[in-house]
């Protein structure tokens, strides 16, 4: 087995040298030539049930295959350790096609653990894709398991408080229930679920994937049988990756290790410095000792991330002028690009949470970037010394 890094750099670039190629070309045809009708159609009806090509058959259309989609899927795959990957149009689109398959099975029931995603919490909550949800604290999951549970559904590190959940402990209470780990964190780089048992692992690829807040994407790692029903779902409801965005996507992995290391690296920093900060209340991250009872990190992960939240002493109003001051700090959504976030989760990803599992009012979280952490401690206290 390769190392990561090597991985990171060579998944899904296996056929080019035959090719003459140095990097992979981009294929943004949305229709492609039929040799036959009968074998258009045997084609058409293999890929609309979720299988891949054999060699030879056309690829029919686009929003049933690509070339970039599926070198994009099977790096990921590789990197997190999996049979397959299926890449969406966005996390969203990753997650909605795993509820709804999970629908269609006649197993309509989540057992979902908080903190999650705002986006995630809420399309469970709401029972928008036909799902019913029950919350769980890591530690009462078997409690909720019933008949009709398709899915266990977990976030770690989570979004945003940067909690860390036991994954084995979860499986292990979920028994023969799939257990999806959104893994937006910590990226593979840092996190394995499958080693802990994990069946599908899902990635927002906007964020540490892409890299540079310029493309959106979503993928799901699982086995070759999960991977035929969610391309099912993906084909009958559209949420197709385009084959730009796959493309960037696939280029970005080649610098996720160096990247995400990197911006570890500055969180660890920060996470120190914030703590030690008279207008900071508490500082949420998995690299304090504080922050990890069970020892998650060096086992479950290979790192604490570059990811952290910290609570004001001056609550919502502290906050908002925090995240209002930093200049060299961009004050947005979203997190895992080269440069620096800052936001306020309550008020923004998190407001459609319910209020008994929102995000504190004093809290914000940070992202970090690749830029010198000095010059970002530098723009973090003159923010706070104006408090």
């Amino acid at each position: 087995m390769t190392h990561f890094d090597t991985t990171a750099v060579h998944a899904g670039r296996e056929d080019l040298l035959a090719q003459g190629l140095h990097v992979p070309p981009i294929d943004l045809s949305t229709t492609y030539p039929l040799d036959s009708l009968m074998t258009g159609g045997e084609s058409y009806e293999n890929l609309a049930t979720g299988h891949v090509p054999d060699a030879g058959d056309s690829l029919v259309y686009q929003r049933l295959w690509n070339p970039n989609v599926d070198r994009f899927e099977r790096s990921v795959a590789q990197l997190e350790r999996t049979e397959a990957a299926v890449g969406f149009a966005s996390g969203m689109a990753a997650l909605s096609a795993v509820l709804l398959a999970a629908v269609a099975a006649g197993r309509p029931h989540v057992v979902a653990v908080r903190p999650l995603y705002g986006g995630t919490d809420h399309v469970l909550a709401t029972g928008l894709l036909g799902t019913r949800v029950d919350w769980a604290t890591p530690d009462r999951v078997h409690e909720l398991i019933g008949p009709d549970t398709g899915l266990v559904v977990m976030e770690t590190p989570a979004n945003p408080s940067v909690d860390l959940v036991d994954i084995a402990s979860v499986v292990a209470q979920a028994g023969d229930v799939p257990v999806l780990v959104d893994n937006t964190f910590a990226t593979p780089v840092l996190q394995q679920p499958v080693h802990q048992g994990a069946a599908l692992v899902l990635h927002s690829a906007t964020k540490f994937f892409g890299g540079h807040g310029d493309v959106m994407g979503g993928v799901v790692a699982t086995s070759q049988e999960w991977a035929v029903r969610l391309r099912q779902v993906r084909a009958v409801t559209g949420a197709v990756l385009h084959p730009l965005a796959a493309y960037e996507l696939h280029r970005g992995l080649q610098t996720l290790p160096l990247r995400v290391r990197a911006q570890q690296e500055t969180a660890a920093t920060l996470a120190v410095r914030l703590a030690e900060h008279a207008q900071v209340a508490r500082v949420m991250y998995p690299g304090l000792k504080e922050c990890d009872p069970l020892g998650l990190v060096g086992t479950q992960m290979h790192g604490p991330g570059s990811m952290l939240a910290f609570e004001l002493r001056g609550g919502h109003a502290a906050a908002a002028q925090v995240a209002q001051r930093c200049a060299l700090i961009t004050h947005a959504v979203s997190l895992g690009g080269v440069d620096t976030l800052i936001q306020h989760p309550a008020g923004l990803t998190h407001r459609p949470v319910a209020a008994d599992a929102r995000p504190d009012d004093a809290l914000l979280r940070i992202s970090c970037g690749l830029e010198g952490v000095e010059d970002l401690w530098e723009d973090l206290a003159q923010a706070l010394m104006a408090l």
